[in-house]
């Protein structure tokens, strides 16, 4: 394998962090047996969760709800050929709980849109994964 030290593997408290300084990434799921890719605003809750919140009756939550999904932030700078990109995986799960209800609509991630009936999604962080670009010369 070819060995580049512009290139690192972060780990998930550095994953973590990363994420908590952008303000949107993508949710990645399946759709009519399809992929699916939708940009969403989001926050992060305390144990590391991604938050969402989208309309009670989307096409995002019927599709999602219960199902094991992915959900990517990056950033990059093109012109110091840098940047970093984070994959969270697990179970998206609509908030249900009230007691839960009740904490987020004060805390947690207000949606871009305007939003009849909102509803927060969770998305569980059982996997999250990281790597970071440093910069490099061009290989030609």
């Amino acid at each position: 394998m070819f060995h580049n030290d512009a290139f690192r593997v972060l780990d998930g408290q550095e994953c973590r962090r990363l994420l908590g300084r952008v303000p949107v990434g993508r949710v990645v799921y399946t759709r009519q047996a399809l992929p699916a890719v939708l940009p969403v605003n989001f926050t992060l809750d305390t144990d590391g969760s991604v938050l969402l919140c989208t309309s009670r009756d989307s096409d995002l939550v019927r599709a999602v709800d219960g199902v094991v999904v992915a959900f990517e932030a990056d950033e990059f700078d093109a012109a110091t050929r840098s940047g970093w990109s984070v994959v969270v995986t697990g179970r998206a799960t609509k908030v249900t709980d009230p007691a839960e209800q009740a904490r987020l609509s004060q805390a947690g991630p207000a949606s871009w849109m305007p939003l009849r009936d909102p509803v927060v999604v969770r998305i569980a962080s059982e996997m999250i994964t990281g790597r970071e670009l440093t910069g490099a010369d061009a290989p030609w």
